[in-house]
């Protein structure tokens, strides 16, 4: 001002006046203006560009589901018409001596010539190898308990079958099975033909494709069950992902489509395009990440649109502050999470804990008395039986006075883990009742089975030869009772089954000890060499 001032005096000059609020108001309007057209026109550039981008990859998605597609059906086309061909032999030329030895050299043939094929087999009607494509016959094998061979033995479909993947109990390589039913001349089930195509194969085609790191490429029966995909994965083979989008959502209303989703199984966002094969039951999925497929575009939004960024810095730095606490906000939340889940993890495991036996890693008695009263109240709604086993280590009293408890803990330990060994099925409970006495509960098991379950006990803690010099033996022994019934309703109770098989673990205490007894023997028991309890 006193520059101003100063020159008005010297050069007789008037001094500027201050710009009038309109000229100030249209030149903030004017910048606004200019900024806001060259947001807008790179906005929908970017917008546009990514459109663009995001059609090209559904195109080149769709392009290699077809390709897999394709290559999946000429895949399981060829090995059918071996099956059916090798069927066709069976049913007609029989399985003499001669004929299934040219059958194997044609099997040694075809695998050759087909690079697909892992192996091709021939089972009868037990499952037993008749004959297979591996230069030296092998025999000796049963593969009835396979899903293929239960499915053809269960089921008089004569089309081929496509089973879950499976390992090969030839080789121990994951394969695809193929596989068709062989009737005999009555129309009875005679048999099962089966190729096996190596998982392998299928993994090199799919890694010819550059679907990126996060990229996924998958052929899965229209069950839902997974039966090779990349990235590979044993723990993705055979999974049934039919409650996923993909199955759930979407093949139900087109049986050829590219949709969009995050896979449940990775987390990841991606392009799918997927299609059900007419001829097979089969789905192949190709699928391309979408966060690599913008990768090119989001480089360059971010090159083109710097210079539309630098004209609204002054915005984001007030939305800076904003944006970190809604960042420490959500760090926030997210511990809370993790603190949660650790409770809940916790919690857990301390319930676990309550419900366990420290010494003897049995269930507990409260765990006990649980089952018993879920098992007694499951077994008179279904009308079945429920047995209970009560085991009692013989002069235990006399083992500890002889060689300390130390030796006591040690030992109820090893009888302990027989006890949890004689579990076979989910439902059977084997806990500690307390002190040296042991109780199996086995529900839908009648009284023969229980006295089976305990003389396996009883005759595996006698195989363990513990030293007991309290006994004629010399040695660690168990006695054991059992009972067994049907409970009704308004007539018996839980505790009257605890009761029975106390009274039968009496019994055996009675007759010698090292015995089973059940509450419907007349003093005859499973017998072993009669103990008498000694102090030293």
């Amino acid at each position: 001002m006193m520059s101003s001032d100063l020159s008005e005096r010297v050069v007789g000059v008037p001094a500027p006046e201050p710009p009038r609020a309109p000229l100030m108001s249209l030149a903030i309007l004017f910048v606004v203006l200019v900024c806001a057209s060259l947001i807008g026109m790179q906005a929908w550039l970017t917008v546009h560009a990514r459109t663009v981008q995001i059609a090209e990859s559904e195109a080149a998605s769709a392009n290699l589901a077809e390709a897999v597609a394709q290559h999946a059906y000429d895949t399981i086309k060829e090995a059918d018409t071996v099956l059916v061909g090798l069927v066709e032999r069976l049913e007609h030329d029989g399985r003499s001596a001669p004929e299934l030895d040219r059958i194997h050299a044609l099997l040694v043939r075809r695998v050759a010539e087909l690079p697909q094929l892992h192996g091709i087999f021939v089972y009868d009607a037990d499952g037993r190898w008749l004959v297979n494509a591996q230069p030296v016959l092998l025999r000796n094998q049963n593969n009835s308990d396979r899903e293929y061979f239960i499915y053809h033995r269960e089921h008089a479909y004569r089309g081929m079958h496509i089973g879950p993947p499976v390992r090969s109990k030839s080789t121990g390589d994951w394969v695809v099975t193929v596989s068709r039913r062989v009737d005999g001349p009555d129309g009875a089930f005679a048999g099962v033909v089966l190729a096996t195509i190596d998982m392998v194969y299928f993994q090199r085609y799919f890694q010819r494709f550059k679907i990126g790191e996060e990229g996924a490429i998958f052929l899965a029966l229209d069950s839902g069950i997974v039966l090779v995909r990349r990235p590979f994965s044993e723990k993705s083979l055979g999974r049934d992902i039919s409650k996923l989008p993909l199955f759930r959502d979407y093949l139900p209303k087109a049986t050829v489509g590219t949709v969009t989703f995050t896979s449940a199984q990775d987390g990841v966002t991606r392009i799918n395009s997927y299609r059900r094969l007419e001829q097979y039951p089969l789905v192949v999925s190709a699928a391309l990440s979408k966060a690599e497929v913008l990768a090119p575009w989001r480089a360059d939004a971010y090159l083109f649109g710097g210079g539309a960024v630098m004209l609204v810095v002054a915005i984001a730095l007030l939305g800076l502050r904003l944006v970190r606490q809604i960042q420490l906000r959500t760090l926030a939340e997210a511990e809370l999470v993790r603190a949660r889940n650790a409770l809940e993890t916790l919690n857990q495991a301390l319930e676990r804990l309550a419900m366990q036996d420290d010494l003897t890693a049995l269930a507990n008695r409260r765990q006990f008395d649980t089952s018993l009263k879920n098992e007694f109240s499951r077994a008179m709604r279904h009308g079945s039986t429920l047995a209970l086993v009560m085991i009692d280590v013989d002069c235990f009293k006399q083992y500890n006075d002889l060689y300390g408890h130390a030796a006591g803990d040690e030992c109820l330990k090893a009888i302990g883990k027989i006890v949890a060994d004689s579990k076979h099925r989910p439902g059977d409970v084997a806990a500690r009742y307390g002190g040296e006495e042991l109780a199996v509960l086995l529900p839908g098991t009648d009284v023969a089975g229980a006295i089976v379950v305990a003389e396996h006990i009883r005759a595996a803690v006698e195989q363990l030869e513990l030293k007991h010099g309290g006994g004629v033996t010399a040695r660690v022994t168990v006695s054991a009772g059992v009972e067994a019934f049907a409970p009704v309703r308004f007539e018996t109770e839980p505790v009257d089954l605890v009761k029975a098989a106390d009274l039968a673990l009496y019994r055996a205490k009675a007759q010698g000890r090292n015995r089973v007894c059940s509450g419907r023997d007349d003093g005859g028991g499973q017998a072993a060499p009669v103990l008498a309890c000694s102090r030293s």
